[in-house]
C-alpha cells in the first residue's frame, strides 16, 4: 500500500495516536496495516542507540558506536568532503543498529562562547554551519537513514532553554539563525528536522506557523517530518496545525485525546490532521524499505575518526617552529587530559565509544624520548594536589620540551547548563605558569568545545587546539605534534581576548523569560570587525607547518578565481575564504560576511587554481519592510582571506539591485550603523524589532514557568524542592561531574511533565502540580490523584479501541 492508501484506511483515533511517540525512541506503529514504528536515536557525532526504555540525557547505557570529533571540531576542518564521509559513516552505523532517524547534526549559531552546548554546533557563521551540515546530511541519508538537523530555531542558550522566548528582528532571524537550516534543507535534502524548546517572538518553535509552515515548508519546499525536541511540545493542537508531525518522547495518549477533543470543538480539522500524518506514514514506509547493513565498520570508522581529528585541529601558535617535534626529542607528558582524554561533550550526545585512545597509551609508538608522564592536577579539583603538582614540576626539569595537556572539564560544557565564564580552571593555569618558570619550552594541547580566554598564552611556545577530538584523538594529536600530519584546521568561531569583548555580555544568569537579541546581525566576527574590537584569534585563523601564497585574483559577475601556492617544503592544506562587503550601504551591514570557501591540498612548491562561484546567498539581504529577500545594488568588495582579519587579495564587482524600499533610515539606528551595539536603547531596539517589546509576566507561576522558578512558589513544599534541586546542581558543578537529570528538571517547565512521563502524567495532572505550587496544595493534590486514575482509565480505553480495529 502507498502512504496515501494507508492514510485512507487509518481510523481517526489511529491518526491522532501516530502524531506522538510510543516510547522514548519510537513512534507508534499500526500492525494491522503493516505500518512499523520509526526508530529515532541521538546523536550528531556518534550513535547513541538505546532500547525502548532508554533516556534522552545520556544517563543510561547504549550500544557501542564510533565517537567522531564533535561538530565544533569538524567545522574547523572546513572540509565538505570530510563532512560527507563522517555523515556516511554515521548513517551506516545507524542503519546497522536499526535506527531510522538520526537526531543531528546540531545547527544552532554560536551566539556566545558561553553556551554549554557549543561543542555540538558548527560555527558562529550560518554559511559555514549550513554547508558543513549539508555534507553530513547527504552522507547520512545515502545510507537510508533520515538526518534530523536541530534545534529549529534560535536555540542558542541552555539555561531555561524550555521556557525562554527569543526576541529578535526578522532580518536577524532569517540571515543569522535560519540560513544554516535553509542550506541544510535545500542543499542537504534533510528529510527530518527537530523543533526547538524555546519560543520565538512569543510563539513556541513547535507551534510557530511562520517558522514551520510559511518558511520551512512553503518557502524551502521541505516535505519531511518535523519532530519535537524531547519534551518541546507545548500546545499539541497548535503544533499539528503548524505542520509539526511527531511529538516526542512519550506524551502518552493524552495528546491523542487532545486532538480528538479539538476535532469535536472545531479547533482543528481532519484535513489538518491528515496533512500532519502523511509524512509520518511516508517515513515509516521508507524505513521499512531500506536494506539493512550487517554490523558497523569499527576499524574503518576509527581510522576516519582519526583523519577527522587530524584535519580539524587548529594550530594557534608555533613560536620558533618548536613544532613539529624532531625524532628523539626529550619530552615530558604532563596533564590529566593526557591520561583521561576529554574527547566528547556531555548530555544526549554521549557515545559509548568502540575504542578510546589516550596520549599515554599511544605515545610509545612515536620516536620520542619520553622522560615521564604526570597528571599534575585533578581536572575537577579546585585546589592543587601537592603530590601531583610537585611531581609535574620535577618532571619538567628533566625534559627539553613539556607537552602540557589541559582544557575545560566535563561540567564546563554540558547540555542543560551554560558556562559562567571563559576561563580554564585556575589550577591548570597556575600549573602552566609554574612549569614555564622551570622549562619555557612548553607545547600546549587544549581540549575544549568552544573558545576560552588565553591570558596564559605567553607561557606556551606552541598551542594546538585539538577541540574535542573523538575516540581516535590520541594518535591524531601525536601525528600532528610529530609532523606525520600537518595542521590544516581554521577556527570556525572567533576567540575574543576576554568575555567582556563579546557582543552578548548579559548571556548567563538572567532570570527573565524574554531573551532579547539586541546585537542583531553582529554575532562573532561580524561584530568584532565592524566595531573594531581586538580578538585573540580571528574567525578562520589557523597555522600550518608550511606557508601559502595567494595570487592572480580575477573577479567576474559569476565568481572568483585565484592561484594558491605552497611555498614550503612539506605538503599542506589551506582554506581559502571568500568574504563580501558593501561600502556606503543604505542598510545595516557587517564589514564583511563569509560567502564561500574551499580547502585545497598542495604538495611542496605546487600551485593550483581555485574557483568559487557566487550563489543565491552572496549578495542578498532580507528586507523586513517588504518581507522579501532582496539585493542592494552597488559595487561590492570581494575579499579573499586566510582569516576574517587576514585579507590577502581583493577586488570589486558591480551588482544590479532589486531593493524596492529602504527598510529604515540609518540615522535612526546609530548603534547598528556603527556596530557599537553593547548599549542599544529600548527605543532603538524596538525600531529594529518592529513591534512593542514583550514584558515579563508577574504574579502566580504559570504552566510554562520552569522549575528553577519554584523558589517563588507560594507552597513551602515546592520551595523546599527547589532548594534541593538547586543544591544538586551546585554540588555537581563543584564535583566537576554534570548532574544531567537535575539540570534538565531545573530548566523544565511544569507542562513538560505530561510530555516526558509516558502514559503516567496528563496535562490535567501537570495543571494540578501548578495548583499545588501556587499555594492550593491539598486541592491540587486531590486533582492530581483524580487525574492519575482518570488518565489511566482513559489510556486503557484508548489502547483497547486501537487494538479492536481490523
Amino acid at each position: 500500500m502507498t502512504a496515501k492508501e494507508i492514510l485512507k484506511e487509518l481510523k481517526t483515533e489511529e491518526k491522532c495516536a501516530l502524531l506522538a511517540g510510543k516510547n522514548e525512541w519510537m513512534s507508534r506503529d499500526i500492525p494491522r496495516l503493516g505500518l512499523q514504528s520509526i526508530v529515532f536515536s541521538d546523536g550528531p557525532h556518534g550513535l547513541r542507540r538505546q532500547g525502548e526504555k532508554g533516556d534522552h540525557l545520556g544517563l543510561g547505557g547504549s550500544l557501542p558506536a564510533t565517537c567522531f570529533p564533535t561538530a565544533a571540531t569538524v567545522a574547523s576542518s572546513w572540509d565538505l568532503e570530510l563532512a560527507g564521509e563522517i555523515g556516511e559513516a554515521l548513517g551506516q552505523e545507524a542503519n546497522a543498529q536499526n535506527v531510522n532517524v538520526l537526531l543531528g547534526p546540531g545547527l544552532n549559531i554560536k551566539r556566545s562562547p558561553l553556551c554549554g552546548r557549543n561543542f555540538e554546533y558548527f560555527s558562529e557563521d550560518p554559511y559555514l554551519a549550513g554547508k558543513m551540515a549539508a555534507g553530513y546530511i547527504r552522507g547520512i541519508q545515502s545510507k537510508g537513514v533520515y538526518a534530523c538537523p536541530k534545534h529549529f530555531a534560535v536555540n542558542s542558550r541552555e539555561y531555561r532553554r524550555m521556557a525562554m522566548n527569543a526576541v529578535l528582528d526578522e532580518r536577524t532571524f532569517r540571515e543569522i539563525y535560519l540560513t544554516g537550516f535553509e542550506i541544510a534543507v535545500k542543499e542537504g535534502g534533510a528529510k527530518a528536522i527537530m523543533s526547538a524548546y524555546n519560543s520565538i517572538n512569543g510563539e513556541y518553535a513547535n507551534e510557530n506557523r511562520h517558522l514551520l509552515k510559511e518558511i520551512l515548508r512553503d518557502e524551502w519546499g521541505f516535505d519531511g517530518i518535523v519532530v519535537t525536541d524531547w519534551g518541546a511540545s507545548n500546545d499539541h493542537i497548535k503544533g499539528v496545525k503548524a505542520s509539526s508531525n511527531v511529538e516526542m518522547p512519550t506524551p502518552g495518549l493524552d495528546s491523542a485525546r487532545e486532538l480528538l477533543r479539538g476535532l469535536k470543538e472545531g479547533s482543528i480539522t481532519e484535513e489538518e490532521i491528515d496533512e500532519a500524518v502523511l509524512p509520518v506514514v511516508e517515513a515509516a514506509l521508507y524505513a521499512a524499505s531500506v536494506k539493512k547493513e550487517n554490523g558497523i565498520k569499527e576499524a574503518e570508522h576509527h581510522e576516519l575518526a582519526r583523519k577527522a581529528a587530524e584535519k580539524s585541529a587548529v594550530l594557534l601558535k608555533n613560536e620558533g617552529n618548536i613544532l613539529p617535534l624532531k625524532n628523539g626529542a626529550s619530552v615530558a607528558i604532563i596533564g590529566d587530559f593526557a591520561f583521561t582524554p576529554r574527547y566528547q561533550g556531555a548530555g544526549s550526545s554521549i557515545v559509548n565509544s568502540t575504542k578510546i585512545e589516550s596520549i599515554v597509551d599511544v605515545i610509545r609508538d612515536y620516536s620520542l624520548n619520553v622522560v615521564g608522564c604526570e597528571r599534575g592536577y585533578v581536572r575537577t579539583g579546585r585546589k592543587p594536589d601537592k603530590d601531583l603538582y610537585n611531581n609535574a614540576l620535577r618532571l619538567a626539569e628533566k625534559a627539553d620540551i613539556v607537552l602540557y595537556f589541559f582544557g575545560l572539564d566535563e561540567v564546563s560544557e554540558t547540555e542543560g547548563g551554560d558556562r559562567l565564564h571563559m576561563r580554564i580552571p585556575a589550577i591548570q593555569q597556575e600549573l602552566l605558569e609554574d612549569l614555564y618558570n622551570i622549562n619555557p619550552n612548553i607545547v600546549g594541547v587544549l581540549s575544549s568545545g568552544s573558545a576560552v580566554e588565553t591570558p596564559w598564552i605567553g607561557n606556551c611556545k606552541a598551542l594546538l587546539n585539538g577541540l574535542l577530538t573523538g575516540q581516535a584523538g590520541g594518535s591524531a594529536v601525536m601525528n600532528l605534534l610529530t609532523g606525520k600530519a600537518n595542521p590544516s584546521g581554521k577556527l570556525s568561531e572567533s576567540w575574543p581576548v576576554a568575555y567582556e569583548d563579546c557582543s552578548v555580555v548579559n548571556y548567563s544568569g538572567t532570570e527573565t523569560t524574554n531573551l532579547e537579541y539586541r546585537e542583531g546581525l553582529y554575532v562573532g566576527y561580524r561584530y568584532y570587525d565592524k566595531a573594531d574590537v581586538e580578538v585573540r584569534f580571528p574567525f578562520g585563523f589557523g597555522l600550518s607547518y608550511t606557508e601559502f601564497a595567494y595570487n592572480d585574483l580575477k573577479v567576474s559577475e559569476k565568481g572568483v578565481t585565484l592561484s594558491v601556492t605552497n611555498k614550503g617544503n612539506v605538503m599542506g592544506e589551506e582554506v581559502v575564504q571568500l568574504y563580501v562587503g558593501l561600502k556606503g550601504s543604505k542598510i545595516v551591514r557587517p564589514l564583511k560576511e563569509l560567502k564561500g570557501f574551499v580547502k585545497v591540498a598542495l604538495k611542496a612548491g605546487e600551485t593550483k587554481t581555485v574557483s568559487m562561484d557566487f550563489d543565491d546567498k552572496t549578495f542578498r539581504f532580507f528586507n523586513a519592510k517588504t518581507a522579501k529577500w532582496e539585493i542592494e545594488g552597488g559595487t561590492y568588495d570581494i575579499m579573499i582571506g586566510a582569516s576574517s582579519r587576514n585579507i590577502v587579495l581583493s577586488g570589486t564587482v558591480g551588482v544590479s539591485g532589486n531593493m524596492t524600499e529602504i527598510p529604515y533610515d540609518l540615522k535612526d539606528l546609530p548603534s547598528y550603523a556603527s556596530g557599537k551595539i553593547l548599549k542599544v536603547s529600548d527605543k532603538e531596539f524596538k525600531l529594529l524589532y518592529g513591534h512593542d517589546l514583550p514584558t515579563e509576566h508577574t504574579g502566580e507561576l504559570e504552566i510554562n514557568d520552569p522549575f528553577c522558578k519554584m523558589g517563588e512558589a507560594r507552597s513551602a513544599v515546592f520551595r523546599l524542592l527547589y532548594r534541593i534541586l538547586k543544591k544538586n546542581v551546585e554540588r555537581s558543578a563543584a564535583k566537576g561531574i554534570p548532574d544531567l537529570n537535575s539540570l534538565f528538571i531545573y530548566n523544565m517547565p511544569v507542562r513538560a511533565l505530561c510530555k516526558m512521563a509516558g502514559n503516567f502524567v496528563s496535562m490535567e495532572m501537570s495543571e494540578a502540580v501548578l495548583m499545588m505550587a501556587n499555594g492550593h496544595f491539598f486541592r491540587g493534590f486531590g486533582r492530581f490523584l483524580g487525574g492519575f486514575f482518570r488518565n489511566r482509565r482513559e489510556n486503557r480505553k484508548y489502547e483497547k479501541l486501537l487494538a479492536s480495529f481490523k
